[in-house]
């Protein structure tokens, strides 16, 4: 297992600064996301993580040593643009990427026929690497990221280009490899991912962090105070049957002709629904937090506005 702390981390280019005293602590065994708009900062602390290049001023630190060459040999990256021979048999091709990472041959065919079969691709083995759609080539390269169990992972929009099936196929990988121990960094654009798969994440903009924490922590930090009710009564509109006017409710009909759902805005819900328990059947009671990607955008646009 891995921890991995960015501290102070600086970064320019010419006279743009890439990243800005960037500080980021990554626990052990956790999917913690690297969100940001487009050229926020997140391929250049890959690129860091990666040791492509050096930060001008900070430090990284895995397992509390400074990073350095020796950690190369621990981390698993798998880019956003893919790179795979197309000349190449499948096969073939992960065995060699598998031996360039220090994995023996046999190992090596054993580990790669695992996830074959776990992707459901072993009868692509033999053939060359350009007869597979982008899709059957991302998933060759994820595994030939992963082969030689790195005890951390980089993960640059790993779901692009997958149809729902695949990407789902994926997300059960990547928790499965977070809960045997790897600690994994994903980089996606793809809130709904995020969502489902990051225990934690850091939204960059400009090269700074503007919103770090645990997802569910960040999603009720933000928390409008929504609620959904869906109501089975008699009279289409239970509001109105209550004899009050409630401003912050919104009244929808659902496909059932005797159900209405009653979307309420900062309305003191426990109230309410002791009112309506007297004209009809409380069939459901939501509480609706916003998602990654309202918060993304609010906080993006609210820090775009501030500068």
């Amino acid at each position: 297992m891995a921890n991995i702390t960015i501290n102070e981390v600086t970064k320019k280019y010419a006279d743009h600064i890439a990243l800005d005293r960037m500080c980021i602590d990554i626990p052990e065994q956790c999917i913690y996301g690297l969100l940001g708009p487009n050229g926020a900062g997140k391929t250049t602390l890959i690129r860091i993580l990666n040791q492509i290049t050096a930060p001008d001023s900070g430090e990284v630190r895995i397992n509390g040593e400074l990073l350095s060459q020796k950690h190369i040999a621990q981390i698993g990256y798998l880019p956003e643009e893919r790179g795979l021979y197309k000349k190449m048999k499948v096969g073939e091709q992960a065995i060699y990427l598998a031996e360039l990472k220090g994995v023996k041959k046999a190992e090596a065919q054993k580990r790669l026929k695992t996830w074959f079969d776990k992707f459901e691709i072993g009868g692509w083995w033999d053939k060359k690497v350009e007869e597979l759609s982008k899709g059957m080539q991302q998933k060759v390269q994820f595994i030939t990221t992963i082969i030689h169990d790195p005890q951390i992972l980089i993960f640059d929009e790993p779901f692009s280009g997958f149809d729902p099936i695949n990407a789902n196929l994926l997300k059960e990988a990547i928790l499965e490899l977070r809960d045997k121990g790897a600690t994994i960094l994903l980089s996606t654009h793809n809130m709904a991912s995020v969502e489902e798969l990051c225990d934690c994440i850091t939204l960059i903009n400009h090269g700074k962090s503007i919103l770090q924490g645990r997802v569910n922590d960040i999603k009720r930090q933000h928390d409008t105070h929504q609620r959904e009710i869906i109501v089975r009564a008699d009279d289409p509109n239970p509001i109105y049957a209550l004899g009050d006017t409630y401003n912050n409710i919104k009244v929808e009909q659902t496909d059932l002709p005797d159900e209405t759902k009653l979307t309420l805005f900062s309305a003191d819900s426990n109230e309410l629904i002791a009112r309506l328990l007297g004209i009809g059947q409380i069939v459901a009671f939501k509480e609706v937090l916003p998602s990654m990607n309202d918060i993304f955008i609010q906080e993006v646009q609210s820090q775009n506005q501030a500068s």
